[in-house]
């Protein structure tokens, strides 16, 4: 029987560095006042919040964004400041050659060139240790003809098949998918089924990684979330908000419930499957236009602990009864039972249990007055 204190003790997020990075539109960019000039002064900044949170151990970092000459001093110096590096993200998105795609481009001397990097990913992932390379391709087109379904299918499995090969012994390749931006008739991995169909031919090594901003108005993410799950590839979660589409607004700040029921599926599946929550990565990717960055980054973890302490309240044996019984009033309101209590008591005991601030957010303030 699974517990509040039992899932938040095995539960840990990591904090993106680029989280850190001045962001805005293509209108503007806004400074907020805690941007970070290079990786070192991110690595910082995460440190920061990790001494509120407790729960932010882990890195997701972004190369060449994160690149330095030093490869073992950047890993010394994670290493010195209590954390680690969970998740290896290259970009291939940016450089001019890739302005009609990278893994699936037409040409082949630019598939190489985007291999050449995911490679480069590959080892800088051994030496920093890191158990995860994560994978988002902005490849598509923009009108029908500019480019063959099949064909670029087939050449981007063809890249990726010597990288799976490459990776570290038990660490996984997460593949995410996206149905447009910045393509907007069609992206190579649009969606769920693209990204599993992927994976398979790729191998077992290579997962699906589910960003909650990545999915067209009225998508059932937890159902996606669900068979992810029970097909065993459901690799790890990029958490934040959408109203529109990719928003990268503070996690829970729009659907709260939503976010209930994709951790009610998360915590079912540890009690159908034994898939314990912790075998997947979780990170954050939000884009902090407007609003502060640590504090940001803070209320969404805190958004995530709520979903997952209040996902395990559900009672799932009185559900099911409700279910076999057709009995959709009772249903909903076992639901609702569980969304609906308030769990922020909790979750502050816990915290305490662990000697941890009790509110993250007024402890990093606090700190940050005293900076």
């Amino acid at each position: 029987m699974l517990d509040s204190a039992d899932v938040l003790s095995r539960f840990r997020i990591a904090l993106p560095t680029w989280g850190f990075s001045p962001m805005g539109t293509r209108f503007g960019t806004f400074r907020m006042g805690d941007e970070a000039a290079d990786v070192f002064g991110r690595i910082d900044a995460c440190a920061e919040v990790q001494a509120s949170l407790g729960m932010t151990p882990g890195l997701a970092m972004h190369f060449p964004w994160d690149s330095v000459p030093d490869w073992a001093g950047l890993a010394r110096y994670v290493r010195d400041r209590g954390l680690r590096v969970e998740a290896v993200n290259p970009n291939t998105f940016e450089d001019q050659i890739y302005r009609l795609g990278s893994v699936a481009h037409p040409q082949a001397e630019v598939r190489a060139k985007a291999q050449e990097h995911l490679l480069e990913c590959v080892e800088i992932q051994r030496r920093l240790e890191a158990p995860y390379l994560s994978l988002w391709f902005a490849d598509g087109t923009n009108y029908p003809g500019q480019g063959d379904f099949r064909r670029r299918h087939a050449a981007m499995v063809e890249v990726l098949l010597p990288v799976a090969r490459a990776l570290p012994s038990g660490s996984v390749m997460l593949l995410e998918y996206k149905p447009f931006e910045p393509a907007f008739y069609h992206t190579d991995i649009a969606d769920w089924g693209a990204a599993i169909l992927t994976a398979q031919e790729v191998g077992p090594q290579a997962r699906v990684i589910v960003d909650l901003g990545h999915h067209l108005p009225g998508a059932n993410v937890e159902y996606t979330v669900a068979m992810l799950q029970h097909t065993g590839r459901l690799g790890g979660f990029h958490l934040n908000n959408r109203k529109y589409a990719d928003d990268d607004l503070i996690s829970g700040s729009i659907d709260p419930y939503g976010l209930f029921l994709i951790f009610r599926e998360l915590v079912k599946g540890e009690r159908l499957y034994g898939r314990r929550l912790e075998s997947i990565s979780y990170a954050l990717d939000q884009s902090a236009n407007v609003e502060a960055k640590g504090p940001a980054l803070i209320l969404s973890t805190m958004a995530a602990c709520e979903a997952l302490a209040k996902a395990v309240l559900v009672d799932e044996k009185e559900l099911e009864e409700a279910e076999q019984q057709g009995d959709v009033i009772r249903s909903q309101s076992i639901l609702r039972e569980a969304f609906l209590t308030d769990v922020r008591p909790t979750i502050a005991a816990f915290r305490r249990s662990q000697g941890w601030p009790e509110d993250p957010l007024q402890h990093y303030l606090a700190q940050r007055r005293k900076g």
